[in-house]
């Protein structure tokens, strides 16, 4: 999966006793660079202001009429400082901006600190700062304090600054889908919903006798089916599942897409116990890590904050993710446990091709035969950034650590998909997230993002965050 890279609006701020040319050179640098590294950019003419930056108040006036003309057309703001930058023409133009903004300042060359060449962007970032801070417009200033556009440090900057973008944007036009009510014994996946759509977040709900009606209106001998009969059989092994049971799988999976088109879904939560084994004779498993696989994520047990922050985690790391039991202490290894689910990891994340297997620990009491679709296999040793959240008096809290999968064995009957983790102070962070009151699942998604996601979540979403 890619997640579009976020188009920026460039914004450059100007001090009229400073050297003119220093803009224009700006804008051409500063897109240039930008469109080298793939990002398409929105400037304001040149024509509209003097040098094309932005100085006197009525210049920001015209700044903010270009970004509510372009509204919907980007998604953060970098605001350059060629030279030093007035601080009331930028809070004009950028205090209803709505999206993140980057204050980057060019740095000074020790062989040009004439009059005619001085920037001082490095005393003039503070000065913005300041005043944004005053004003409450939230922002986000990265290392080193001046940065060229060319420098591989600005390029890094600038992915860094594009994954809260895709968060930040992504978090506030977000819709859940709960599928199934959730289990009567899970009262760990509770959440308010109303404080979610306090936050942009909006729930849409469906029951699972609709979905299990359809299923059985589904003909295996139309087109969709049979190219999602073929998606399935060649993501897993499914050497040994009955027919009939393979079939029900397919059946699930198409109705799960139509749902997810038709209410233009971003993720779910699905009840993936007990009746779907009890009346259709089947698990989801497999189909969630496929979901997930293609960049929608998908929660077992209708955990809408794990769904929540999963799809976080996936806009911030550009990558897939999955939501994990903390299941098991690894051995007297106080750094490391195994996180397992019964197959909703997608393939990306597994070491090799999983295998399709029984519900073992259901079967216990439903009967054998009647839970096939877990996804059994072991996690890919690697980076991840872990996290879950709360509903807790009408805000959002939320816990963000990171950690690596290993290539520690798990024994071969372990059932079900797991992967040893190995994170740092393990032991504490268990304390802090269960002493908080979080619940018993955690999501990750592939590499270390904390820090951007942990941006995105506190300055421009408002939400509270634990770092772990």
């Amino acid at each position: 999966m890619s997640i579009e890279k976020t188009t920026f609006a460039l914004f450059f701020g100007n001090r009229g006793f400073f050297p003119s040319h220093l803009v224009a050179t700006a804008r051409k640098e500063l897109s240039e660079s930008l469109r080298g590294m793939g990002y398409k950019t929105l400037m304001l003419d040149e024509k509209a202001t003097r040098f094309g930056g932005v100085e006197t108040v009525r210049e920001g006036r015209a700044y903010a009429d270009f970004l509510r003309k372009n509204r919907g057309k980007f998604g953060g703001v970098i605001l350059s400082l060629p030279n030093f930058g007035d601080e009331t023409g930028a809070v004009e133009a950028l205090k209803d901006a709505g999206v993140p903004i980057l204050i980057q300042a060019y740095p000074d060359e020790l062989d040009k600190m004439g009059p005619e060449a001085r920037r001082d962007s490095f005393c003039g970032k503070f000065s913005i700062m300041n005043v944004f801070r005053q004003y409450g417009v939230p922002f986000t200033a990265l290392k080193p304090h001046t940065v060229h556009p060319k420098s591989p440090l600005f390029a890094e900057n600038i992915d860094y600054f594009d994954r809260i973008c895709r968060v930040v944007n992504g978090m506030r036009e977000l819709t859940v889908g709960a599928i199934g009510a959730r289990t009567t014994p899970f009262k760990t996946v509770r959440i308010d919903e109303i404080t979610l759509q306090k936050y942009g977040i909006k729930v849409e709900t469906f029951d699972l006798s609709s979905v299990f009606a359809k299923m059985k209106a589904v003909k295996m001998s139309d087109r969709k089916v049979l190219d999602k009969a073929k998606v399935l059989g060649a993501y897993s092994d499914w050497t040994g599942v009955p027919k009939k049971s393979f079939e029900t799988v397919v059946r699930l999976a198409v109705v799960l897409d139509d749902i997810i088109s038709e209410y233009e879904l971003d993720a779910i939560g699905f009840r993936c116990w007990p009746e779907i084994q009890e009346q259709m004779g089947i698990s989801p498993c497999v189909i969630l890590g496929e979901l997930n696989g293609r960049g929608i994520p998908a929660a077992c047990e209708v955990d809408i904050g794990s769904a929540i922050t999963m799809f976080a985690l996936s806009r911030a790391s550009d990558n897939v993710s999955a939501s994990l039991d903390w299941n098991n202490n690894y051995g007297e290894e106080e750094n490391k446990c195994i996180l397992f689910h019964c197959g909703p990891v997608p393939q990306s994340m597994m070491r090799g091709k999983g295998k399709i297997t029984d519900q073992a620990i259901l079967a216990k009491t439903i009967g054998k035969g009647r839970g096939f679709g877990c996804n059994s296999g072991r996690i890919a040793p690697g980076p991840f950034t872990f996290g879950n959240m709360l509903t807790v008096d009408g805000e959002l809290h939320f816990y963000l650590g990171e950690g690596r999968f290993t290539d520690d064995p798990i024994p071969d009957d372990f059932f079900g998909c797991a992967g040893v983790a190995e994170i740092s102070d393990l032991q504490d962070v268990l304390q802090t997230i269960g002493y908080m009151g979080h619940r018993h699942h955690t999501n990750v998604a592939p590499g270390h993002v904390l820090k951007p996601v942990s941006e995105a979540f506190t300055t421009y979403l408002g939400y509270n965050v634990t770092e772990v």
